[in-house]
């Protein structure tokens, strides 16, 4: 007989909601191609050109030949034998971090991860030590985050979100409970702009009340961010955490290339200056320990995609925001027609009585409809109206169906987007008849 084996046998994340959702979320838009999909958190692929990859690769690859004096041997070895755990483009991740951000850090302090979900896994895998190591998150909170814990077995406990962002003083009231049960609150992971799916982000007096609390209840902040540049351009971009933590050094900076730079290239990073000290007094950069984890798993990030996400860097003198100009118009235009659209579909007063919160930036918006949605509507909605978007059950990890979906804008074009939100219209008419 075929060997079989019992799922009580295998890893308990298996069995997780959240576990299950990105595979459903991935998969739901092939299983229904003709599907119209406001689900897809995705980069606007109408700029993208193959051309572009081969000048980044050119331009990273005439970068090397000059740093190592015209030695192709060492350039061939750089860019197609395996590589440094670390990264081999650390030091233009720096720069990079200094021009847009006003984040100056130590290159070593950078490791090169494949995508940013790879940084989350390393991150929390070297800190969870035992089941008394736990990371805070707001609800609802990126399936990715809520994943990559359970993967390592690290419990969360969720913390509230409010119209303004997070909830800084449930966020302090959970850390104390936490403590007062024998617990040891690790981090707290968050999206400080435009977070998915929420489009929340935090004020500078939030950003600066999180750091204090941060240090008072001696945990660390994962910070990604990775819609923070898909903003209205004559606004005044908030400083991120990393940037405002200075010395303090509370910050985990987690990054991604996915929406700035090339998602088929899988390249993201992590920030990890904190120092760790051992029995003997050696101390190393946090770092340093995130690297002896990912020899493991992934051993190294490929170097020929580095290539190309470092090429883009240099072409555009290390600046993402000058890299993602025509972006991040689009997006921007993008979030001005859905809610545009949205308010036309369903005016104020009318019935079905249905809203939707207004973010400044990112890729996403919530719409609060009359009736509770799930995976089983959603695929009613393929079927039958030829639209896909995101029940929001699914960034809270417990499979409960809530009046609430989310939908992503920066995929399609204006016009998909008028039809996407015809079609959606259709659907909560049609529920809310139900």
């Amino acid at each position: 007989m075929p060997a079989e084996i019992d799922m009580l046998s295998l890893h308990g994340s298996l069995d997780s909601p959240v576990i299950e959702s990105m595979n459903f979320l991935n998969e739901i838009s092939q299983r229904f191609p003709e599907a119209l999909s406001l689900a897809a958190g995705r980069p606007y692929e109408g700029f993208f050109d193959t051309a572009d990859v081969h000048r980044h690769f050119r331009t990273f690859e005439a970068h090397l030949r000059e740093k190592f004096d015209g030695d192709e041997a060492k350039v061939r070895r750089t860019l197609l034998q395996y590589g440094r755990t670390k990264g081999i483009i650390h030091e233009l991740i720096a720069k990079n971090l200094s021009v847009d951000e006003g984040i100056d850090i130590d290159p070593e302090s950078v490791v090169v991860t494949v995508g940013c979900q790879e940084a989350l896994f390393l991150t929390l895998r070297a800190l969870r030590r035992d089941d008394n190591d736990v990371l805070l998150a707001p609800t609802p909170c990126y399936v990715g985050a809520s994943g990559a814990a359970e993967l390592v077995g690290m419990r969360i406990l969720p913390v509230q979100e409010s119209a303004d962002g997070v909830d800084l003083d449930d966020l302090a009231r959970v850390a104390e409970q936490a403590r007062a049960a024998g617990l040891r609150p690790r981090a707290f992971y968050v999206v400080a702009d435009f977070a998915n799916p929420s489009g929340a982000g935090l004020d500078l007096d939030a950003r600066k009340r999180l750091l204090r609390i941060a240090g008072e209840q001696d945990f660390l902040v994962l910070e990604d961010n990775p819609y923070g540049l898909f903003q209205d351009s004559a606004i005044e971009p908030l400083p991120t955490l990393k940037s405002l933590d200075g010395e303090h050094r509370r910050v985990v900076y987690l990054g991604s290339f996915a929406k700035t730079g090339l998602p088929g290239a899988r390249i993201g990073y992590v920030v990890a200056d904190q120092r760790t000290m051992a029995a003997d007094g050696r101390t190393e950069l946090f770092a340093d320990q995130l690297a002896k984890i990912k020899s493991m798993l992934t051993v190294n990030t490929s170097p020929v995609a580095q290539a190309v996400i470092g090429g883009k860097l240099l072409e555009h003198g290390h600046s993402l925001r000058a890299a993602n100009v025509r972006e991040t118009e689009l997006y921007q235009a993008n979030l001005r027609h859905i809610l545009g659209e949205l308010a036309r579909q369903f005016p104020a007063g009318t019935r079905p009585q249905v809203t939707w919160n207004t973010p400044a930036g990112g890729f996403f918006v919530v719409v609060t409809v009359p009736f509770p949605v799930d995976d089983e509507l959603l695929e009613h909605s393929a079927r039958a109206h030829r639209v896909l978007w995101t029940p929001m059950h699914h960034f809270y990890g417990d499979g409960q169906p809530r009046n609430q979906l989310r939908l992503s804008f920066s995929y399609l074009s204006a016009d998909e987007i008028t039809l996407g939100i015809d079609r959606l219209a259709a659907f909560i008419r049609e529920q809310s008849d139900v």
